[in-house]
């Protein structure tokens, strides 16, 4: 449907009235129904005929050589936000995430709240060193095992039921903990909230890419990690206050905030398309589109890419380990791995999880571990917050770029640093350069924590996101957890120094990794990445482009994209 009207810029056209067209393009009931020719605003004249039959035409795509008439739109690219309330329900979806992702990050941090009182001779279920480092890792242990399963369920049942599910064990695993009687129940509470948490990774992240439109899409994947860190730090403040059996207990609240609001949430209109449940689609999309001509646009990209490709595989499922073989398939799944293994060994996580015998290190000095550990968990909230927004400013590239620079340049400081300082008498000075400077590199690193769940959400087509998300979990989970183990033996090896001029490099090789292969999904919908990964390029910038002549906006969100960016 083409709509003549003078070029006026989506986000001014935003701010103009806050209701994203309402007036212009959702057009009210009784003007759909009885087809009466009206003028919007004296730049609008439509038919009922018109958007009925011309909704659900095309969008031009993403990377195309196709060209537009000079102020002239494609409905669908000027319906590519929602209106005010659409905007408020995908929040509201989000905001049940959330409380669900801080439900999983309190366990994570449960063990330096639980160990340090248990150590107390006093304590009726005292414990030594060897069953404390049992209670510890036991949980990233279970992880994988949820992730795995994760896949299948939500493929099976859904989304939003699969988290349903997943918070059960969740909730269950903090009643053993708080009624523990023995060792064997402490880490059979442990086992069961680390299969919960790798549950609910897979479906939270798959969720929010298929539920938030283009524009908002980063912001929404990524929130999760701000909630996440969140949850680590409120069980560390819990931990400073109370007994661990009181934590345990205080750990069931956010599950079961979180289970009433995702029971009462839209299931993904993605998932229902796809299983053969249409008016249960069309009624989520317009929930969260609050148009329900962008829903029925929506809902017929999704119903017709479906049928293409059951018409592909004379109209049987394609079986999953066939669906491996593609190009289209095989290159976002080696960029993913591919970030997984160099993130892992830019030191990500191994530097949050060592944090106090890093700074010990460096600086000499004895740290307290409960201050050590809240600072690390302050900081990385904070910088996730920060990047959250980025990811709604910033395009992708750029961003995860700058990261990987910035956390390269501050390890190569550190083992400078180090190299410098060898053989030295170590001062307070010391400990105190040593700490920024491994808080500047965890603020800077933090941008890698954000991007597995990202990349998942949106470089991962419709037909195996959900199984194929669960499996690279799970593989995740597994080298994190190898890695983390080999740690301290890498360690005695390389040298503090050492290891941080290795995850210098890790820094700058995920940082190229990115910039040659990653495409640019900001603002741009899952459909369109899905095109991209079938042309044959595998570098970004020889990717197939729009012209530019034709179009004033070429490198606008929603639009066909006529330069590099």
């Amino acid at each position: 449907m083409k709509i003549t009207e003078s070029f006026q810029e989506r986000e001014d056209r935003w701010a103009e009235d806050g209701t994203c067209l309402e007036k212009e393009l959702c057009l009210p009931d009784d003007f759909i129904r009885t087809g009466k020719e009206q003028e919007l605003g004296d730049k609008i004249k439509v038919k009922e005929s018109i958007v009925e039959r011309e909704a659900i035409k095309h969008s031009e795509p993403y990377y195309s050589d196709s060209k537009q008439q000079p102020n002239q739109q494609t409905l669908a690219e000027v319906v590519t936000v929602s209106t005010t309330k659409g905007v408020f329900h995908q929040l509201l979806l989000t905001s049940a995430v959330l409380v669900l992702a801080a439900a999983c990050g309190m366990p994570i941090g449960y063990s330096a709240v639980l160990l340090p009182q248990l150590y107390d001779a006093n304590e009726t279920l005292a414990i030594d060193i060897e069953m404390g480092s049992w209670i510890a890792s036991v949980h990233s242990l279970a992880t994988p095992i949820g992730s795995f399963a994760s896949g299948p369920i939500m493929d099976r049942w859904g989304r939003r039921p699969a988290l349903l599910l997943a918070i059960v064990p969740l909730f269950s695993g903090w009643v053993l903990l708080a009624t523990a009687s023995s060792h064997f129940l402490l880490l059979l509470g442990r086992v069961v909230a680390g299969i919960s948490v790798g549950l609910i990774a897979a479906p939270a992240q798959i969720l929010l890419a298929e539920i938030a439109e283009p524009r908002l899409r980063g912001l929404l994947i990524g929130a999760p990690f701000v909630s996440y860190s969140l949850g680590i730090l409120l069980v560390y403040a819990l931990g400073s206050q109370f007994h661990w059996r009181e934590v345990a207990w205080g750990g069931t609240v956010l599950p079961l905030l979180s289970f009433i609001a995702l029971f009462f949430a839209p299931e993904s209109p993605v998932w229902l398309a796809r299983n053969d449940q249409p008016e249960r689609a069309s009624k989520a999309l317009t929930w969260l589109r609050g148009c329900p001509i962008q829903a029925k646009q929506e809902l017929h990209k999704l119903t017709e890419r479906f049928e293409e490709e059951q018409q592909q595989n004379n109209g049987r499922p394609q079986p999953f380990w066939k669906s491996l073989g593609e190009l289209a398939i095989i290159k976002p799944l080696i960029i993913i791995n591919a970030f997984h293994v160099l993130q892992i060994l830019s030191g990500t996580y191994l530097v949050v999880f060592y944090a106090v015998d890093i700074i010990s290190d460096l600086g000499g000095s004895d740290i307290n571990s409960i201050q050590a550990a809240v600072l690390t968990a302050i900081v990385r909230l904070a910088f996730t917050f920060l990047y959250c927004f980025l990811l709604l400013m910033m395009p992708r590239r750029l961003m995860v770029t700058l990261s990987g620079v910035g956390s390269g340049l501050s390890c190569v400081a550190i083992a400078v640093f180090m190299y410098i300082r060898t053989g030295e008498p170590k001062t307070q000075a010391d400990t105190y350069i040593a700490a920024v400077l491994i808080l500047i590199y965890i603020g800077a690193n933090t941008g890698f924590m954000t991007m597995p769940g990202i990349m998942i959400g949106e470089l991962l087509p419709a037909k195996i996101r959900g199984q194929i998300a669960g499996y690279l979990f799970t593989i995740f989970n597994l080298l994190l957890f190898g890695v983390a183990k080999g740690f301290p033996y890498a360690k005695a090896a390389l040298k503090t120094q050492g290891l941080f001029l290795m995850f210098g490099v890790a820094s700058f090789g995920a940082s190229l990794l990115l910039y040659l292969l990653l495409p640019e999904t900001k603002g741009r919908t899952l459909h369109d990445i899905e095109d991209y990964f079938q042309q044959r390029n595998w570098f970004w910038m020889n990717r197939k482009r729009a012209p530019a002549e034709g179009s004033a906006s070429g490198g606008e969100e929603g639009r066909p994209l006529a330069v590099s960016q």
